[in-house]
């Protein structure tokens, strides 16, 4: 087993699909189970989440400052760049920290995916499970099953997929700041801030497209923690935010 291989299945793999199957044994609804552990995810990852929140109101806030430092040094780029860099150490501003934030949840995915897949599998899961945790006799993958309407969570789900685009389409929208200033009056556009703005403008379509790409053939049980996991995001944004206004 490689390096990678082994923290991945140490740190991520193993203990998520035992948190999942010892709530699995104690509730009985694999949904309620996938549910919890994503709350127990986000409880982790809050601090994270928090300061990528907090990085982006403050990329709004400096945005004009950019644009200034930009327009006095446009024929400069090394001083442009210098003084930006400052700029960001005085204002504690790290402008990859959202994408920081997102390389983190793609190893989750991939473990949540390999969890559902191989939870499944009673015979795979002995191998796996740590000691203290029971082996159910079997796994019902069901967030609901009443009178023919159930949401096998093991199976794709092209409803959930869809919402869960929808939910990522908003959360993005929300938190994406607002443009800077147009300012054209020298002839040709700065780099780093349109930069930023622009990529910005494009991940707001480019992600729900990738998340219904994704979720479209997955078990609907990733749908499940992706679509929990961005209404969580946004409530996350929405308080923290109105905390610095009341500030």
């Amino acid at each position: 087993m490689n390096p990678f291989s082994f923290l991945f299945n140490t740190f991520l793999y193993r203990p998520m699909l035992n948190i999942l199957i010892w709530l699995y044994g104690l509730i009985g609804n694999f949904g309620v189970a996938i549910i919890i552990l994503t709350l127990v995810l986000k409880a982790i990852l809050h601090p994270i989440n928090r300061k990528s929140i907090e990085s982006q109101k403050v990329m709004a806030e400096i945005q004009p400052k950019m644009k200034a430092i930009q327009k006095k040094y446009k024929n400069n780029q090394q001083k442009q760049a210098e003084e930006l860099v400052k700029l960001y150490q005085q204002e504690k501003f790290n402008p990859f920290f959202s994408t920081i934030l997102l390389f983190i949840q793609i190893p989750i995915l991939f473990a949540l995916f390999y969890v559902v897949r191989n939870g499944m599998d009673i015979n795979q899961l002995s191998a796996e499970l740590y000691s203290f945790v029971k082996l159910p006799s079997a796994i019902y993958p069901y967030l609901f099953n009443f009178n023919g309407l159930k949401l096998d969570l093991s199976q794709p789900n092209i409803p959930l997929a869809a919402l869960t685009a929808l939910a990522q389409f908003w959360q993005v929208k929300t938190a994406t700041p607002p443009p800077p200033p147009s300012d054209n009056s020298d002839g040709k556009e700065n780099t780093m801030a349109e930069v930023s703005v622009m990529m910005q403008k494009q991940m707001i379509f480019f992600m729900p497209i990738l998340t219904f790409i994704i979720l479209f053939r997955a078990p609907s049980a990733l749908g499940l923690y992706w679509i929990l996991t961005t209404l969580i995001s946004v409530f996350e944004q929405k308080v923290l935010l109105n905390k610095q206004k009341i500030k």
